[in-house]
Formats: C-alpha cells, structure tokens, sequence
C-alpha cells in the first residue's frame, strides 16, 4: 500500500491593494471637505461695565427692512458717518439691538460694517 501525500499549496498573501485604495480615498475626501482657512470672529463688550455711559445715545437697531440710528432709518455708509459724529472717543461702545425678525446675518453684515469703520466696541442687546 502506499499513500500519495500532496505537497502542501503554498500560503497565499493577503491583497492589501483595495485597502489602501479606500484609505487614499478617505484622505482625499477629508482633504476636499476641510476648511483650511482660519474662523472668523466679532469681538463684543462685556455688559455691565463700571464705567457710566458718555456721550449721546448710539442705538442701532437691525431689522430685515434696514437699519435704524436711535430710531432713524438709515442707510450703511449713512449710519458710519452719523456714528461718527456722535462718539466722544474712538473706543465708545455702539449698542445693536435686532428687531422682530432679522436673522443673525443681518446682525453679522451690520457688525462687520461697523467694525471695518473702525467702532471697536460694540455691544449686543437682547430683541426689542
């Protein structure tokens, strides 16, 4: 009697090539999807501070229809030029209320038009 013994078949090697394929995949995706660029912030003024309010009042008001200076509609560049003239030094807060129904970038484009006038300090009141 005799016995065929067959050789043993060789050990196969795992294929990593699809593995790799999905992980350059994922970098690409989350390469595309970052944001790479450095978030945007509006500094605001702490409430209730302990020095008393100077000057004439500097009220602006955002709503979707516009914006409003102590009550007076106005225009942007028209409210830069009539909140210059009211602030008695350069670092006086501006106070911004929103009206009934205007959406944070309402409040945002006007902050960001303020702020690029050079108003350092602005303060934000609840809705009026």
């Amino acid at each position: 009697m005799s016995f065929a013994f067959r050789a043993r078949p060789a050990r196969r090697r795992p294929n990593l090539t699809p593995m790799i394929d999905v992980v350059f995949l994922l970098l690409v995706f989350f390469l595309v999807a970052a944001r790479f660029a450095p978030e945007g912030a509006i500094r605001l003024a702490r409430p209730g501070g302990s020095a008393p309010w100077e000057g004439a009042p500097r009220l602006v008001e955002v709503s979707p229809g516009g914006l409003a200076l102590n009550g007076r509609p106005m225009a942007g560049p028209d409210l830069v030029a009539a909140l210059a003239a009211l602030m008695p030094a350069p670092d006086a807060p501006v106070v911004l209320r929103p009206a009934g129904g205007a959406t944070l970038q309402d409040l945002v484009a006007v902050m960001e038009l303020l702020r690029g006038a050079g108003f350092g300090t602005l303060l934000l009141t609840g809705r009026g």
